[in-house]
């Protein structure tokens, strides 16, 4: 059995963070193993509180798992603040961990802010140029970039410049345009690809970047080449969105018991 590592905040509410991320890899039939950056009080109406755990600990975490548990995939989600950008960056290099997810989350779904605004240049500076794939939303994209992203063009312009400053590829996420389709966009040093899909009438989007990332993760450990990975999830976001429970009163979680898609034979277990 492959494993994936998840280093990101725990959410209460279960329906982000590393709940939502070990919840995907299950699903994806691989073991998720996590490193807990930040702890959280929030439910689908909002983030009430965090507390960024030690960098000390945080190091720990991440050295117990890459000497036992070597991970065939990471992603990394919300991590609070610049000291643990830094120490994240530091675990990643040290253990050479393969197949680096960048998921920067810097605001939540109900638009508290999860990534104090001194940490966000540094993101940029050091761990995109570890990643195999970022994965940012319009906002994200445009605080890493340094440019407005509101466009799909302008989306394929910033994953142009994503990979300038190191990353392998990226995918711009559109789930903030307007209009009755979505548009992801996905960009490598060969090819740049567009996945478009009628948009859901759903408030429940709450954990949907992390599930999006951690499914990426996944299809990696299980050694999908990356295109792969990410069409199989985008395909399990979407169907995760469409059977949404509707829990609770404000953006309600995904569906994450909603079947992965199947591995292709030639895949290892």
């Amino acid at each position: 059995m492959r494993i994936a590592l998840t280093i990101a905040g725990s959410d209460s509410g279960g329906g982000a963070g590393i709940q939502a991320d070990l919840k995907t890899f299950h699903q994806f039939g691989v073991f998720g193993t996590s490193v807990v950056c930040a702890v959280t009080a929030q439910n689908t109406t909002g983030v009430l509180s965090w507390e960024a755990l030690s960098p000390a600990l945080v190091a720990r975490q991440l050295d117990a798992v890459a000497e036992d548990l070597p991970p065939a995939a990471v992603k990394s989600g919300m991590l609070g603040n610049a000291e643990l950008v830094e120490t994240v960056a530091a675990g990643i290099q040290r253990h050479r961990l393969p197949n680096y997810v960048l998921d920067p989350v810097m605001v939540a779904t109900a638009g508290d802010r999860l990534l104090a605004r001194e940490a966000e240049q540094l993101v940029t500076r050091r761990l995109v140029p570890l990643a195999t794939l970022v994965t940012p939303n319009l906002d994200e994209a445009g605080i890493l970039t340094g440019a407005d992203v509101r466009t799909p063009d302008e989306m394929e312009h910033a994953g142009r410049t994503l990979l300038r400053l190191g990353a392998q590829a990226a995918l711009v996420k559109g789930g903030h345009l307007t209009g009755p389709a979505l548009v992801d966009v996905l960009v490598t040093a060969n090819d740049v690809r567009r996945y478009s899909r009628p948009r859901i009438d759903t408030t429940s989007t709450h954990g949907t970047g992390c599930t999006l990332s951690a499914a990426v993760v996944a299809g990696l450990a299980q050694g999908r080449p990356l295109v792969r990975a990410v069409e199989d999830a985008l395909d399990f976001v979407h169907r995760a969105l469409a059977a949404a429970p509707g829990l609770g009163s404000g953006h309600g979680p995904l569906n994450h018991f909603v079947p992965a898609p199947p591995r292709p034979p030639t895949e290892g277990l």
